[in-house]
């Protein structure tokens, strides 16, 4: 079975080529995926024909295949994209007016059984390779001509899986990703988002490039969080918070904390207040996410002036933000993604 190149750092692509080929012939099919996103390697046209013949008779380009296209009324596409060994996985393209957000999967399915998310429903099916993961990057920038360079380019890990469950290939995939000679995002524009995997926080701390990191709070109490976010039973907010307080950060970094809000349930003034003391002593910012419905949820969307009511308790604190929900009408929002079509 030939060898897949999206995935591939420079040296691996090296070794994938075998003797015989000067080193400066990985370099021009290097850029030709990362940074031109051909679609085809008979599309490289630095290489020799004869060269371009071999390479596909031993190795293939790997990019996800669309399987179906679904558009917003907001302008948010989700694209339902097939693997080789024929599972799909979702990614999500936000655009505004002066930035793109590219939502994308680090598993298929998910294992963390959060009780408001439609991805849980599914399980996991398995780990998404480097290649999986930046294939998606390279399928919606070249689908909408998007370019790393403008600096108005995000990329956020909160599609399906629990990144830090995938961590040896979510960090693979950053390399590529921010690499200068390839695909060249800066580092402050990939988000990963994490249920609280503690340990894995302490050891994505560790590595010298990394995304930034977002936590889903989700619950202002252990026992709160552990109805919502059973993984809670492992990992204690209490030893979430710790991990998160010794958390490295870059000089230019802080923090992020995603709270769902589910209507009577984790949205009342005690439980911002609450969240305000459990994040006093951190540097640090929260997300609000009003609750995006679905199919088999049992749980309510709160008015926006609950909302609004909640944000202002935590501003008072703490820089809050409460995101715009895209892509309802096509589940596409943050906790929908579940292959519906």
């Amino acid at each position: 079975m030939p060898q897949t190149i999206v995935g591939l750092e420079l040296p691996d692509l090296q070794k994938a080529l075998g003797e015989g080929h000067p080193a400066y012939r990985a370099r021009q099919i290097y850029d030709a995926v990362y940074r031109q996103r051909v679609a085809d390697l008979v599309q490289i046209s630095t290489l020799p024909v004869n060269l371009r013949k071999e390479l596909t008779s031993k190795l293939t380009l790997g990019l996800p295949k669309l399987v179906a296209e679904y558009s917003s009324s907001d302008g948010t596409r989700r694209y339902l994209l097939g693997l080789e060994d024929q599972r799909t996985i979702e990614t999500v393209l936000m655009p505004e007016e002066r930035r793109d957000t590219i939502c994308i999967s680090s598993q298929v399915g998910c294992p963390v059984n959060c009780q408001f998310c439609l991805t849980a429903l599914l399980g996991l099916e398995r780990n998404l390779t480097p290649g999986e993961i930046v294939g998606q990057v390279l399928f919606v920038m070249r689908t909408h001509q998007l370019s790393a360079a403008s600096e108005q380019l995000n990329i956020v890990m909160m599609g399906m899986g629990e990144p830090l469950l995938n961590l040896a290939n979510v960090i693979k995939a950053t390399r590529l990703l921010v690499d200068r000679e390839g695909i060249g995002l800066a580092e402050r524009r990939i988000t990963l988002s994490t249920a609280g995997i503690v340990p894995k926080i302490e050891e994505l701390g560790r590595e010298p490039i990394r995304p930034k990191l977002a936590i889903s709070l989700n619950a202002s109490t252990e026992e709160q969080r552990r109805e919502l976010m059973p993984i809670t039973r492992k990992y204690s907010l209490k030893d979430l918070l710790a991990a998160a307080k010794a958390y490295p950060l870059r000089p230019w970094e802080k923090l992020t904390f995603e709270y769902v809000l589910l209507k009577d349930v984790n949205d009342t003034d005690a439980d911002a207040r609450r969240v305000v003391k459990l994040l006093a002593h951190l540097n640090a910012k929260v997300n609000l996410i009003a609750l995006n419905p679905g199919p088999g949820i049992t749980f309510e969307t709160p008015e926006p002036a609950r909302v609004h009511a909640f944000q202002g308790i935590v501003r008072r604190a703490m820089p809050c933000f409460v995101r715009k929900p895209r892509g309802r009408d096509i589940f596409a929002a943050c906790g929908q993604l579940k292959r519906e079509g």
